[in-house]
């Protein structure tokens, strides 16, 4: 037996600066230099090692089985086995203890470190952080968010047109925090790609975004190259759109910035289907929507020459507001549609005052049908019917 208050103090210590629970390490300590002290004293048998928490003794016991012992036979269920103790503590006890020590030791303080970056980064997915690149490769781009503290940004949430440089600055989103074993393993992933990156970039930007009186109601993304953004305001009097855009597009430009010169289309939102559908497909401008509530689609016509400014280049721009507003869209022009004898021969944009597009129809609780009606009739589709009553 060896008495090393010293050495209890140090164990106590290093518990203390990095958050350790000073009885785990022990115990972890007694654990682990077990099978090291079999190693060096050649036992035949298990060993045991006790630590005194009060006095930093170490003892070393051998575990002799009592009675008869078959090494190569496991015990019965519930069968215990009687053991005794033989003290076999060597004169160099605290020596060996010191340097298996420092591997215990080493191994609990990056546990406690990753699970300090665990415990304080597990609420804050779906925030934006920043900091410099140290590494990127087609793997995955290694991002410092603090000292010691890195963050894994992978190559399937960066965009394909996205190359970083070393000490490069990067605004990224929290998409997940895990728990690792491994040193070379990432606790934090992060991305460039999610949707909520736009929302928090122009929340920086935007104080009306930031005080929640601009909401984003939807946001769809191909990340790298097109955006579309659905929002509203909380106060009737605000026109969210401008405030997102900013003077002279200074605000919305510093998001497109940001995000490498991706490309925002700031929608209005609304709850009529046949409103939101038509700004969801800006810059195009639309003549007419017809909202299909049995098919879900939403039948939108468009002067001829915003055809091709409607569909977008390989479709993006139909593609985006389609999953913005949650509408199947189906774009014609109006050549197309009255060719195909869907519609008449649709009035002229100046004419259109002239004409309530709304469909007269009312259900029995009062309240007015929201489509629109059918050219040369004050009724929808759906209400035809109601045509020859009246």
């Amino acid at each position: 037996m060896m008495a090393d208050i010293g050495l209890m103090a140090a164990f106590k210590e290093i518990a203390q600066t990095h958050g350790i629970d000073e009885y785990e390490l022990l115990d972890k300590l007694e654990q682990n230099l077990a099978p090291v002290y079999e190693r060096v004293l050649k036992l035949e048998n298990a060993a045991r090692v006790i630590l005194d928490r009060e006095t930093g003794a170490i003892y070393v016991y051998e575990l002799i089985p009592v009675g008869d012992f078959d090494p190569e036979t496991e015990p019965e269920e519930g069968e215990v086995r009687e053991y005794e103790e033989k003290d076999v503590t060597p004169p160099e006890v605290s020596r060996i203890a010191a340097h298996q020590a420092k591997s215990v030791i080493s191994a609990m303080v990056r546990d406690a470190r990753r699970e300090r970056i665990f415990e304080d980064f597990v609420g804050r997915i779906g925030e934006m952080v920043s900091g410099p690149v140290q590494q990127s490769n087609r793997k995955f781009t290694i991002i410092k968010l603090g000292d010691d503290l890195e963050a894994e940004l992978p190559a399937s949430e960066a965009p394909a047109s996205e190359h970083y440089r070393f000490n490069e600055r990067l605004k990224v989103y929290i998409v997940d925090v895990r728990r690792v074993q491994k040193a070379n393993e990432s606790s934090i992933i992060v991305s460039r790609k999610h949707p909520g990156l736009i929302k928090r970039l122009f929340e920086v930007e935007v104080p009306e975004v930031y005080d929640g009186i601009v909401e984003f109601k939807s946001i769809v993304r191909e990340a790298g190259i097109r955006s579309k953004v659905a929002v509203a305001s909380r106060e009737p009097s605000l026109d969210p759109v401008g405030a997102c855009v900013g003077p002279g597009g200074s605000r919305v430009r510093n998001v497109v910035t940001d995000l490498r010169g991706e490309r925002i289309d700031i929608i209005a939102w609304d709850e009529n289907p046949e409103v939101f559908v038509a700004n969801a497909l800006s810059p195009a401008k639309v003549d007419r929507v017809m909202i299909d509530e049995a098919t879900h689609t939403a039948n939108v016509i468009v002067p001829n020459d915003q055809l091709s400014l409607a569909i977008g280049k390989e479709g993006q721009n139909a593609r985006l507001a389609a999953q913005l507003t949650g509408w199947r869209i189906d774009i014609k022009s109006v050549e197309m549609a009255e060719a195909a004898g869907l519609v008449a021969p649709i009035p002229l944009m100046e004419n259109l005052d002239q004409v309530d597009p709304i469909c007269s129809a009312t259900t029995a609780a009062g309240i007015r049908c929201r489509n629109h009606a059918r050219p040369g009739s004050a009724y929808c589709g759906v209400h035809a019917d109601q045509e020859d009553v009246s």
